[in-house]
């Protein structure tokens, strides 16, 4: 087995790995703000860690340099529009959680 496989096949892992626990915390936490975190930090680095490990399983060619530039777009847009909409909910009166109110 090469080397490159295995070294790719870890990241994309890893990768999985932080979309679940992204997912597993969207699910978990209490209120939309708190939600949002996992939304806009682990899906981001779950989406780059997969992207990396494709393009560390294609080496250097034209598709890695698009999946690069994928990975870059991922990078300002998911923390971008996760401040937006966190921002645009505040606005409109979304109350945050306090410790000790029951969830919604």
């Amino acid at each position: 087995m090469d080397l490159r496989v295995v070294l790719a096949g870890l990241f994309m892992a890893a990768g999985c790995f932080f979309l679940i626990v992204a997912a597993i915390g969207i699910l978990r936490f209490p209120d939309f703000y708190t939600r949002m975190h996992p939304a806009g930090k682990a899906d981001t680095l779950g989406q780059a860690l997969i992207i990396a490990g494709l393009i560390i399983y294609w080496g250097i060619n034209l598709v890695s340099v698009k999946l690069l530039i994928i990975a870059l777009f991922i990078m300002v847009a998911n923390p971008t529009a996760a401040y937006a909409l966190a921002n645009a909910a505040y606005a409109s009166g979304v109350k945050p959680w306090k410790k000790g109110e029951e969830r919604k």
